[in-house]
């Protein structure tokens, strides 16, 4: 719809490769915030490989979690729960950063 050729309106077209490299975009984003959360001391949960977790030497915990488009994080030092918000603000852009809801 909204793209036709004339004396060809009935036909369609096949795409032979995805528009824009869809196929890859999620391979590539989840690479990207990866690579970003691990350069930032958090280490991977062995058991579930979209956790995240970081503590600091004062006792201070961050688990933070990846899951599809969303980033679920939390901690017990509302300090670094500022500083971790600021930081990720920063360098992706973000839509929505807000208290989880149900």
């Amino acid at each position: 719809m909204g793209y036709e050729v004339k004396g060809h309106e009935n036909k369609v077209f096949k795409l032979n490769k995805a528009l824009n490299g869809l196929k890859q975009a999620p391979r590539a984003w989840y690479s990207r915030i990866d690579n970003y959360i691990l350069k930032n001391g958090f280490v991977k949960c062995p058991h579930e490989y979209v956790m995240y977790v970081k503590i600091k030497k004062s006792c201070n915990i961050l688990i933070l979690c990846l899951y599809v488009n969303d980033l679920i994080f939390t901690e017990n030092n509302p300090k670094i729960f500022g500083n971790f918000k600021y930081k990720i603000i920063k360098e992706f852009e973000i839509m929505n950063i807000d208290l989880m809801s149900y």
